[in-house]
């Protein structure tokens, strides 16, 4: 991980108060991770750490966006990226990472790297289910799509109608209503 050494603060040599780190994030950020569902990535990550006596406070706030493909169509289009993270960082007697929004550093420690933070926001920040905006609004037109409009059923097949339902089924419906 020597790779993400960029994303090491070093806070110990820093006042208390608040300070403003930067990062943009690409694709070989990425692949330090061996996450490889992003075509193309270019996300900015604004870091706000404050710090305070016995604890420091981290403000991620991610925007830009992820270029992938629409799970669909498999067209590649570019994804929005807008998150944001707080994480509280204490000093106990040793490491913790268990609560998801507080890290318990040791007390000698000076120097805390922030890379899987910021991989977990990028992450988590895309749907779980990638459509291209041209699915959604009916404007991209490729092979994929117009071979899934012709395998899907027809709607009238699904709807029927009164009489063709079978006359025991309603039978149970009565009992239902006749409470």
């Amino acid at each position: 991980m020597n790779a993400l050494k960029e994303f090491t603060i070093q806070f110990i040599g820093l006042k208390a108060g608040e300070h403003n780190f930067d990062f943009n994030i690409d694709n070989t950020f990425f692949q330090n991770f061996e996450y490889d569902e992003f075509n193309q990535a270019d996300v900015k990550i604004d870091l706000k750490l404050i710090k305070k006596a016995t604890l420091l406070e981290l403000y991620f706030s991610a925007s830009g966006h992820v270029n992938l493909n629409c799970d669909l169509t498999n067209e590649p289009y570019n994804q929005v990226v807008e998150d944001e993270f707080k994480l509280v960082v204490k000093f106990g007697a040793e490491y913790n990472d268990d609560n998801e929004d507080i890290l318990i550093v040791p007390h000698g420690e000076y120097e805390i790297n922030v890379a899987q933070y910021i991989y977990e926001l990028i992450v988590l920040a895309v749907p779980a289910k990638r459509i291209h905006p041209g699915v959604e609004d009916g404007t991209l037109k490729s092979d994929m799509l117009s071979k899934l409009e012709e395998l899907s059923p027809d709607e009238g097949s699904k709807i029927k109608s009164s009489e063709e339902i079978d006359p025991r089924w309603n039978n149970l419906k009565k009992l239902l209503t006749d409470k």
